[in-house]
């Protein structure tokens, strides 16, 4: 059974953070125990300083950063941070949406540990984090095309990668795959008795 963190003292941040910072938080929201503070783009540096030196916060130790990518949506990606705050035993959530073309400030100066971090979601995302001191990939191999995490991403990616006893060196390829990649329309069989598996309707024929 999950225990979660007093909602009161959630509440009682929340209405702290944006009576404090109201240029900066568009939205709060408590939910499974966790606050998560919606906030602008142009505020992020000014809000993450915030929570870091004021005493009632003291969010001084960041534990991630991540992203979502919804490709329909005008500002495709929501940028996430995750904080720690050893000091009042509580977590924060900050998100801001951003455009693909869009660009984000660096923590680092306020967050040393930011530095891997944001290389992580410039690799996974494509998302550019401006004064960062080495803004280059971290996870993928050098000369690597596109962005693995978005959501048009292909699965079986762009090339593959082998080694080649007799040229003694590692061959990168275009991927090709020996059957048709398959498709999967993901509906249940336990749906209704009329469903029927792609494929079985063949052996009614």
């Amino acid at each position: 059974m999950a225990v979660y963190p007093d909602t009161d003292a959630l509440d009682q941040l929340a209405e702290h953070i944006r009576t404090r910072r109201p240029a900066e938080v568009v939205d709060t929201a408590i939910a499974h125990g966790d606050l998560t503070v919606t906030a602008t783009a142009a505020g992020i540096l000014d809000l993450i300083e915030f929570l870091r030196s004021d005493s009632s916060c003291r969010f001084s130790t960041l534990i991630d950063i991540t992203a979502v990518d919804y490709p329909s949506r005008q500002q495709r990606f929501d940028v996430v941070w995750h904080f720690l705050s050893m000091y009042q035993n509580q977590r924060i959530r900050v998100k801001v949406a951003i455009r693909e073309d869009e660009m984000l400030p660096s923590l680092t100066r306020i967050h040393p540990s930011a530095n891997w971090f944001e290389r992580e979601v410039f690799d996974m995302f494509g998302i550019l984090f401006t004064g960062h001191p080495d803004m280059r990939r971290i996870l993928t191999d050098y000369g690597f095309a596109g962005h693995p995490l978005r959501k048009d991403f292909p699965t079986t990616g762009y090339v593959e990668v082998r080694y080649d006893e007799a040229e003694k060196r590692v061959i990168y390829e275009p991927v090709s795959l020996v059957q048709e990649y398959r498709q999967f329309d993901f509906l249940s069989p336990w749906e209704g008795t009329q469903y029927v598996l792609p494929g079985d309707e063949k052996s009614k024929g």
